[in-house]
């Protein structure tokens, strides 16, 4: 089976409050609930087809919102009212704006574990080694704190936990002084400054691997894979009891943020040891070869895949694709995703995350709605057989533009607040869509059968062939009036040990349908299948932003 991720916000999914306050409190605008994603919702999600649930966002963060022995943060640590929820306050503890008795949250949090086991579906936290909050501190184990242990008179030093900066506060940042923060810390993105400008992950400070990163990519000094507790940084050894405290509750995966910051020797070693804790424990790397902090010389890509990781992010089919329905590019030049065979195998495709913007959005994508956002899904998950990720509220066209960067296409994830299209399939817990549209019913529906398509052979484990070269000069591969082949995109899938195989034809064009449409399929198509069939297929009308798939007769 295909693995299928369903990434879902806690913070939004369950919160039905869209009567919502620009920068209101939980008590004004409501927040989700682990106890309300309930076997109803899980069921509704399983039946969709995914395998995965990714619970975005639970690990204890930097909150303006008090409980009892749980104060609230400094502002000046606070984006939004919610805060960030990569800016870990516990590694060990759950946000307790999620529980209805907080005091209780670890439990309801484990309850909501054994609800989507009970359905089948395994679960994803996230593992965020690269930084944490600078208000951490671990109420559940105390004794594995960030920086009790450290020399903060040295910049770098192998043991310690933190970078130390030169010099004499006060730490100044963005919103004003942090002054419960003595000797200052590098920011989580490599800012080793007492001003963190509003860019920098300012409410964060970075995690130290044993490696001085002002030195360069070169981490050859580290321990390997087999090496022994005792032999490792402390950061590893903290990191390590992080990993083994989730899966023991019963957590079956992680999604790791900004993987390539870290030494691939750090991931070799507690991957390996991740997997003998459970075999199957499920690691995902967020990545960016492109990124100057990449620790490694290599791709980087490549590297956390050897070093342990199951999947990585494929962020350069996801900007390409968008370039090319933003700025008008041919779409042929999205063979590059087909020329990287462990990019179609192993990396994860996705058209929706927190980090990104909506597919719905008004002034993204060309700002044509959920009928594009139909054509980028499909092309992103039919053309490999690698996993597959789906943002909560994507499949009933979430249109994003709220809270804390409003206007910039996402739905914010330092806000509390509700989802306003996705609250109307939630429909107060009752998880039945009753106050979705017909056509946000119709995509909704849409997307759950294109899942079923994406779980046959073919585009489970089957190779990828391309045929827009081949219908370059094809008069029938066009949409609209256009004078060359622009817009239309085709290419097989084929399963050799089943001997299925299927023909993808995607209009990306938003407004022009195609008319009387063919496909030419070339001697070396012929080939590849190792089976003869028509050398032209004919597909007939399809509409703007429009997708036909053929199943072949082999």
């Amino acid at each position: 089976m295909r693995i299928s991720i369903y990434q879902l916000f806690v913070r939004h999914f369950s919160n039905t409050n869209t009567a919502s306050v620009e920068g209101g409190t939980i008590e004004q605008n409501g927040c989700g609930k682990f106890e309300e994603i309930t076997k109803v919702a899980l069921s509704s999600i399983k039946e969709m087809g995914f395998t995965h649930i990714w619970l975005t966002g639970v690990l204890e963060q930097v909150s303006s919102t008090a409980y009892p022995a749980i104060p609230a943060d400094s502002p000046v640590l606070v984006k939004g009212k919610a805060g960030s929820p990569y800016a870990i306050r516990d590694y060990f503890d759950v946000c307790a704006d999620y529980a209805i008795e907080p005091e209780n949250r670890l439990e309801e949090f484990s309850e909501l574990l054994d609800r989507c086991h009970e359905l089948g579906l395994k679960t994803i936290i996230d593992f965020v080694p690269n930084h944490v909050a600078r208000s951490y501190h671990s109420d559940i184990y105390p004794d594995l704190n960030f920086g009790d242990q450290d020399d903060k008179n040295q910049f770098f030093e192998w043991n310690n936990n933190f970078y130390y900066l030169e010099g004499e506060g006060p730490m100044v940042l963005p919103n004003g002084v942090f002054s419960a923060e003595g000797q200052g810390r590098v920011t989580g993105n490599n800012a080793a400054t007492w001003e963190p400008s509003l860019s920098d992950w300012y409410e964060t400070v970075k995690l130290n691997y044993g490696h001085d990163y002002t030195t360069g990519r070169g981490t050859h000094g580290l321990p390997d894979t087999l090496a022994p507790l005792a032999d490792v940084p402390d950061t590893w050894v903290k990191m390590d009891a992080i990993l083994s405290y989730w899966q023991e509750m019963g957590v079956d995966g992680f999604r790791c943020d900004m993987a390539h910051m870290i030494p691939m020797e750090f991931w070799a070693w507690s991957t390996r040891r991740a997997r003998l804790r459970d075999k199957q424990c499920y690691f995902i790397a967020e990545a960016y070869d492109g990124d100057p902090a990449k620790v490694t010389h290599g791709n980087v890509l490549k590297a956390l895949l050897a070093n342990g990781f199951d999947t990585v992010y494929d962020g350069d089919s996801y900007e390409l694709v968008k370039s090319v329905v933003e700025e008008g590019r041919n779409v042929t030049d999205l063979d590059a995703v087909l020329w990287a065979k462990t990019r179609l195998e192993k990396m994860l495709r996705y058209g929706e995350n927190h980090d990104e913007v909506r597919l719905s959005s008004s002034h993204h994508w060309g700002g044509h709605g959920a009928k594009m956002g139909k054509v980028v899904t499909a092309f992103l998950s039919a053309v490999g057989s690698g996993p597959f990720m789906l943002y909560n509220g994507q499949e009933v066209g979430e249109v994003g533009d709220v809270g804390f960067a409003k206007e910039d296409g996402r739905s914010s994830i330092f806000d509390y607040g509700a989802l306003p299209a996705l609250s109307q399939w939630v429909n107060g817990c009752a998880y039945d869509g009753a106050g979705l549209s017909k056509e946000q019913k119709d995509l909704r529906e849409w997307y759950a059968e294109w899942l079923v398509l994406m779980d046959e052979p073919a585009f489970v484990r089957g190779g990828v062939y391309g045929l827009n070269s081949a219908n370059i000069d094809n008069p029938r591969f066009k949409a609209g009036d256009e004078q060359v082949a622009q817009s239309i995109y085709a290419f097989l899938r084929h399963d050799r040990e089943s001997d299925e195989a299927f023909l993808v034809v995607l209009n990306f064009n938003p407004t022009e349908a195609a008319y009387n449409l063919e496909v030419v399929i070339p001697a070396g198509a012929h080939q590849w299948l190792d089976a003869e069939v028509a050398n032209r297929l004919i597909i007939g009308d399809l509409e703007p932003c429009g997708i036909a798939v053929v199943q072949l007769a082999l």
